[in-house]
Formats: structure tokens, sequence, C-alpha cells
């Protein structure tokens, strides 16, 4: 028999792409933190309540044509020090 699947519990997690995007793509990743990164990278970051709003979030990613280098959950914390 199949084990149904587990609901997963929300994590931070962060989202680094290649460029700067502008602030007002900001809104179009809901709750996520933008912050331009001295190398030249934006990392996205915040609450992600599950896997379904994770791929979402890399379906915008996508549509946006721009490169995606990382996706890692972090410290709550981590992300408040970038605000």
């Amino acid at each position: 028999m199949a084990q149904s699947p587990r609901r997963q519990a929300p994590a931070c997690y962060q989202l680094r792409v290649g460029g700067h995007l502008d602030d007002h793509w900001s809104a179009w990743f809901g709750d996520l933190t933008l912050t331009h990164e001295s190398d030249g990278t934006t990392s996205l970051s915040g609450l992600v309540s599950d896997q379904a709003e994770l791929h979402g979030l890399l379906m915008k990613v996508r549509d946006l044509g721009v490169t995606l280098i990382s996706v890692a959950i972090i410290d709550p914390s981590d992300s408040i020090d970038h605000q």
C-alpha cells in the first residue's frame, strides 16, 4: 500500500538568482524579501508554507528567464537580518 504524503511544515528558504531584480518584482514574489547582493545576485528569502508554494516560486523564477543559482533552507533569523 502506498503511504499518504506527510504535510510539510513551513520553512524559511533563500533562492538566489543571477542579476539584480528590480524592486517592482517584490510584489510578484509575495512575502519574500528581495535583497541585492554585492556579487551581482538577488536573494529572495522568507517563509514558504509547503512544497507546492516552493514549486510555484521556482516557476516564477523560470518565467522571468533569470538564472537560478541556489535554493536553500535557512535559519529564520537569517531572513530577518536582511530586512
